[in-house]
């Protein structure tokens, strides 16, 4: 049962990860004294991710945890409440909006920053998660560098996958494209670039098998829908290319979001319909997804709420 007298808050952050805690560093530094809760993942995707080389100020690169906490201890020092929980329920047409944490714990907030993210999605093959990190990966832009001058496996149709798939070669020697049925679901332009990319090998009716490796990838083992025949490919990336879900579904009764569930928000803005609610990083950014811009729409978010607050005259 929620508890009776609902605590208020000034700017609720839900999620965590780069926007989240960009979010909670400006809304600090603004004095609107914000809660976070950090959500199921605390850190997000670059939790799973070991090294992060394209943010800036890592001269070195830096370990994915250790840079979420680098940025959550930046987000403690001015003060932000960060908090353990998961948001489960809101109700955006009450006033002040109401949250429910955990199922249980009945918050009210004035601005509510939604950061929840995207996950990707997987294939579900236990080896894939016991490698995810370690050869494994859903984000061809991060890691792919890592990869210079090797073999690498790509599984995916669409056109993130031939976007990656194309990105990869000019970094590998070799990228395997897998395509479960005979034809791609990317766009025309797309499909020609990778069928026109003599280091692109698209092999057609294939599904995954096995990712191959004890204690990182070297090797898939793939088979052809068609006749149930397998092979071992040799190589040492295997990436995920078959989507991302955004994180919004107990915000869609509310708010405006594409088919995929992708918030939309305001361009040039975080704001969202519904007044005090802003939204930034992955759950509302299905084009780009990298840790650098979801940062910079956690600062667009925090920036609109403290401006939004001023306006109803409480900051």
């Amino acid at each position: 049962m929620a508890n009776s007298t609902p605590e208020h808050i000034k700017c609720l952050i839900i999620g965590s990860g780069p926007a989240g805690y960009t979010a909670a560093i400006y809304a600090s530094r603004a004095g609107l004294t914000p809660v976070m809760y950090q959500g199921l993942q605390p850190g997000g995707q670059l939790t799973i991710t070991n090294d992060v080389e394209n943010f800036p100020g890592y001269p070195d690169g830096v370990m994915g945890p250790e840079m979420m906490e680098d940025l959550k201890k930046q987000a403690a020092r001015f003060g932000s409440d960060i908090r353990y929980g998961i948001a489960t329920a809101v109700d955006f047409e009450s006033h002040p909006r109401r949250i429910t944490i955990d199922e249980s714990l009945a918050l009210t907030a004035d601005t509510v920053i939604i950061a929840t993210g995207a996950s990707a999605k997987w294939l579900g093959l236990p080896s894939e998660q016991r490698l995810n990190g370690s050869g494994v990966s859903a984000c061809a832009v991060c890691d792919g560098f890592f990869y210079r001058g090797k073999d690498v496996a790509i599984v995916g149709a669409g056109d993130t996958a031939a976007e990656e798939a194309t990105y990869l070669a000019n970094l590998c020697s070799k990228v395997y494209m897998i395509v479960r049925k005979g034809e791609m679901k990317a766009s025309k332009i797309m499909q020609k670039r990778v069928l026109d990319n003599p280091k692109i090998e698209v092999l057609w009716n294939t599904v995954t098998d096995e990712i191959l490796g004890e204690h990182a990838v070297d090797g898939v083992r793939v088979k052809n829908v068609l006749d149930g025949t397998t092979r071992e490919l040799a190589v040492e990336g295997f990436f995920v290319a078959i989507g991302h879900e955004p994180n919004s579904k107990i915000f869609q009764p509310y708010l405006h979001h594409d088919e995929q569930g992708y918030l939309k928000t305001l361009p040039g803005t975080a704001k969202t319909n519904v007044d005090g609610v802003f939204a930034c990083g992955d759950v509302q950014d299905f084009t780009y997804r990298q840790a650098v811009t979801a940062a910079g729409s956690g600062c667009m978010a925090a920036l609109d709420a403290e401006r939004y607050l001023a306006a109803l005259g409480d900051h």
